[in-house]
Parts: C-alpha cells; structure tokens; sequence
C-alpha cells in the first residue's frame, strides 16, 4: 500500500483556515494518511492544538538552511552566505516545501495551503498509479499572457542546466499538486550540481520562482520517460476561486456549482477576503448527510 502525506505550511493569521483543512484531511482520507503543518516557531503553541495521531506540527525552522535569519517587522528573511537579496517571505515557503517533501517517509506527497479544503474521498491510490506519481500538466498553457510564469520556466531551467525554450510553455501551477518525494531528492541534487551551491542558497537567491514550474521542468526536461507520461493528467482535481475580491451569498452559490465530478478539493483564496462564516456554511453544505 503506497503511503500518502499531505504537507501544509501555514502561520497564525492563517490558523482558522488550516484548521478547516485540516479538519477535512481527517475526514476525507484514510487512517493511514499523515498531515504535517509547517508553521513559524512563534505560532507553534497556537497550532499544536492540531496536533494528533495522525497530525504532526513542524517549526518551519526544521527545513530551513542554517544561515536563514528573519528579518524584524517584515516577512524577509536574510541569508547570512548571500545577504542580497533578502528572501521574501514566499520565496521561504517555497524552499520550506521543497526540504519538506524531500524529507518526508511517504511515497507520495500532496501540498496544499491553508486555503483549501477537501470535499470528496482522497487516498495515496488518488495520487499514485502502479509506482507512478500523478503529474500535473497543462499543455501551450504558459505564454507571453502570464510573463510571471514565463520568468519562473527561465528560471527553472537555469537552475536545472537546461536548455532555455520559447513559449508557449507547459504550465505546472495549480492549487494542489502531488510530487513523488524520491524526485524532488534527485530535483534538489540537480540543482546544487549545475549551480554549485547548496540548493537552498541558489533558490534563495531568485527573485522570482515556482516550485512547481521547477519540479514540472525537472520531470519532463530532465527525467522524462514514465514519471513524465505515464500518469499524467491536466485535471487539477481542486475547483478554485483565484479573485481577489470576497465572495457573498450570491456568488459563492455560483461559485460552487460549477465544481466538477473529479473534484476532491475546494480553494477560495485567502487573499479573496471572503467571511469565514460563509465559507464554512458553504463547504459544509457540500458535505454528504
């Protein structure tokens, strides 16, 4: 039986939302599926009341490089081998994600942010097929429409040595992804081959990145093969509301009713400022009586 982790990094404005999802983790897998939450040392009393068989709590710390210091009253951080550029503070979750998967004991790994909840039944046989690792991808997806995305591909394929390319490009970004942790080692060994650096030092220093463009890149540029074609799929299993305006008691109706069949998951942006009240009143309808 493969062994599924879903992995989560959150912090204390966050909470009530992690705590929803995380309530559905528990109710929408199986007994064998663990749910770490990764959170700054200074909100681990407030997120330890998560903490349970089947929960594991992390000072995010754990998975950060040695020489990572916080910066005061911002969301930086400063790398004491390369001060300049500070890191920013989604620049960190990223590396935090990246050492979490690499680490964790499980076959496959699910990230998902505190913003989204699981609505259906999921399991490592979700995710996982006949040793494949499901692979999220979107074909001539990526182009000069999204030049963000376009700066993340050029970064990842400098950081991997491959060959630069010209859109359109694959895009790989979506609410919830699944990585095989076993790639993500030989994708962070990669990276510290071509640079020459620790891997943490040359992805902190990127003023723009994606690491799922870089795993994404990295499976189908450098690995290939089965891990690339065998269970891919372009499906997000996740219906998500990306707009940076709330939902209210007309929309979110609307909303939710274009979830489709193969959705395990629901993402309403937190930056959206939708009321938790809603949300919950919402989702919790989507629940079977």
């Amino acid at each position: 039986m493969s062994r599924l982790a879903v992995i989560t990094p959150s912090f204390g404005p966050d909470f009530e939302r992690c705590a929803d999802l995380h309530r559905s983790v528990l109710a929408y897998s199986p007994e064998s599926v663990r749910h770490h939450i990764i959170v700054p040392r200074r909100d681990l009393t407030r997120f330890r009341r998560l903490a349970g068989p089947r929960t594991v709590i992390h000072d995010e710390a754990d998975f950060l490089p040695r020489t990572f210091r916080s910066l005061p009253g911002g969301n930086l951080s400063v790398n004491l081998r390369r001060p300049f550029p500070p890191v920013r503070g989604w620049i960190r979750q990223q590396i935090i994600k990246l050492a979490a998967a690499a680490r964790v004991d499980a076959d496959v790994v699910v990230l998902v942010d505190s913003d989204i909840e699981f609505v259906r039944p999921f399991s490592a046989e979700t995710f996982r097929r006949d040793g494949v690792v499901r692979f999220y991808r979107v074909p001539d997806e990526v182009d000069e429409r999204l030049a963000r995305h376009v700066i993340w591909h050029r970064v990842a394929r400098s950081l991997l040595g491959v060959t630069p390319a010209t859109p359109p490009h694959r895009d790989y970004v979506s609410s919830l992804l699944a990585w095989d942790p076993a790639l993500v080692r030989d994708l962070l060994a990669r990276v510290e081959s071509v640079t020459g650096r620790r891997w943490g030092d040359a992805v902190g220093a990127e003023l723009h990145f994606s690491e799922w463009t870089l795993y994404g890149v990295f499976v189908d540029e450098v690995v290939g093969g089965a891990a690339a074609e065998a269970f891919a799929a372009a499906d997000p299993l996740c219906h998500a509301y990306w707009a940076e305006t709330p939902l209210d008691e007309r929309t979110m109706p609307e909303f939710l009713g274009r979830i489709r069949p193969t959705d395990i998951a629901v993402m309403i942006s937190a930056k959206s400022g939708t009321p938790t009240p809603l949300r919950r009143a919402a989702l919790a309808s989507l629940s079977p009586a």
